[in-house]
């Protein structure tokens, strides 16, 4: 039986935060404002026909959603590393049980995890002096939240931006401390130009690989000299530009995709996470994106 194509999201969606409320709310036991701002993401995600929903990754930046609850790490303008970067207990696992909560059963939960280079690249260090050892640090810690996150969401995601300006000669081995031997599967997500870097992220320790089709589509061309068993999430519609893709130029956009990716081609899902949108643009988005998927199924 031919696998059915699924819709996801990266990770974040715009629902506005009322920064008083998280500045008061924040350490307090209960937080209970943030079950309404992922109620609201899932709401919108699952009412839009996605079939792979986040948190909506609503608590924080998506670097300080981690670095925040890491020892080691200090908050200010930026993070700052102050000592040994450990693991201490679940970050954004008490999110993904709440949203799991508000799934209807024929839909499934992404555990998105900033990847270890990227919080490496966002933060200033003053304590190692070494950017290899803080990175590997950040992904021992990413692979115990990972751990903890099996038993609540169906795929862990990795976001990994900054491989797009940069792939160090330790990358593979640096995803694989996260990934390798994990009972869920697996994606690392990087946006932007990674033309240059196709033939090593064709060999990432992941089982899908996320890339910024849509508003890069020239991708295609680079992946089509480097075939690989690898599945692929193929971003769909823009996650910068304000116009909402039609149904029909999405579907276009993946059957290009299938002809070069054939049945490794399993997700479609925005470019990148959404946070920078209109909430209203983002949702309609996602709904030619459903729509999308579903005419591509036969439905």
């Amino acid at each position: 039986m031919k696998q059915k194509l699924k819709t996801s999201v990266i990770g974040s969606y715009p629902i506005p935060i009322d920064t008083l409320g998280l500045a008061q709310d924040y350490f307090s036991e209960q937080d209970s404002s943030w079950a309404d701002y992922i109620n609201q993401a899932v709401h919108d995600m699952t009412s839009a026909g996605i079939n792979l929903v986040s948190d909506g990754q609503t608590r924080d930046p998506f670097i300080q959603l981690f670095t925040r609850k890491l020892k080691g790490c200090r908050i200010r303008e930026r993070t700052e590393i102050v000592g040994p970067v450990e693991y201490h207990g679940p970050i954004t696992v008490p999110d993904q049980i709440y949203a799991r909560q508000l799934l209807p059963r024929n839909v499934g939960l992404v555990g998105v995890l900033t990847g270890p280079f990227t919080l490496t690249k966002s933060s200033i260090d003053s304590f190692y002096h070494g950017e290899k050892e803080l990175a590997f640090d950040f992904a021992v810690a990413l692979r115990a939240e990972a751990e903890h996150l099996l038993k609540h969401v169906d795929v862990i995601s990795i976001d990994e931006p900054c491989f797009s300006n940069e792939l160090p000669d330790y990358a593979n081995e640096l995803i694989g401390c996260i990934t390798k031997g994990l009972s869920r599967p697996t994606r690392l997500h990087v946006c932007g130009d990674v033309s240059q870097s196709v033939p090593q992220l064709v060999d990432m320790p992941v089982d899908i690989l996320s890339h910024e089709f849509k508003a890069s589509p020239f991708l295609f061309d680079f992946f089509k000299e480097y075939p690989s068993e690898r599945k692929i999430c193929v971003g769909a519609v823009r996650s910068d530009d304000l116009r909402v893709e039609s149904v029909e130029e999405i579907v276009a956009h993946v059957k290009k995709a299938m002809a070069i990716f054939g049945g490794n081609c399993i997700q479609i899902a925005p470019d990148c996470g959404q946070r920078l949108l209109p909430r209203n643009i983002a949702f309609l988005k996602l709904k030619n994106l459903a729509a999308a998927g579903e005419i591509i199924n036969g439905r």
